[in-house]
């Protein structure tokens, strides 16, 4: 999804993925995943990230975002996460019972680029730079 500011075009996506601590079916109920997914969205919406798309397992959260570069990948991480344990246990307190050591989610997650142009094609685009593309000029 191209994005346009004032100083920046930019456009990256990343899957990001994350797990409950111990793997706990936290989210059993389609409510409680229903519930992750507004407090997710939510977060999202405050501190600019784009969630183009989201879901919600029992036991681990799935989601294709995109954020402005201004931001570091593991800061959003932290917001996401962090965020979304400090309003899950606001409205269900009771389940810090089922959490050794009160930890919503796992210290780990997964994430990675995704691109509609293929590394391949980067490469050969920059390697041409002087021989097709105007000696990386602008072209008139």
């Amino acid at each position: 999804m191209l994005v346009k500011t004032r100083t920046n075009v930019y456009d990256f996506n990343f899957h990001l993925v994350w797990v409950t601590k111990y793997r706990k079916e936290i989210f059993a109920t389609e409510a409680l995943r229903e519930n992750m997914k507004e407090i997710l969205l939510k977060l999202a919406e405050d501190n600019d990230i784009v969630i183009q798309n989201l879901e919600v397992l029992p036991d681990h959260i799935h989601l294709m975002i995109s954020f402005h570069p201004k931001h570091s990948a593991s800061k959003i991480v932290q917001t996401l996460k962090g965020g979304s344990a400090r309003m899950w246990f606001k409205k269900y307190p009771e389940t810090k019972e089922q959490l050794w050591g009160g930890h919503l989610w796992s210290g780990s997650y997964f994430m990675s680029t995704l691109g509609n142009v293929s590394t391949h094609i980067v490469k050969e685009y920059i390697e041409n730079q002087l021989t097709e593309y105007n000696a990386g000029r602008p072209r008139r």
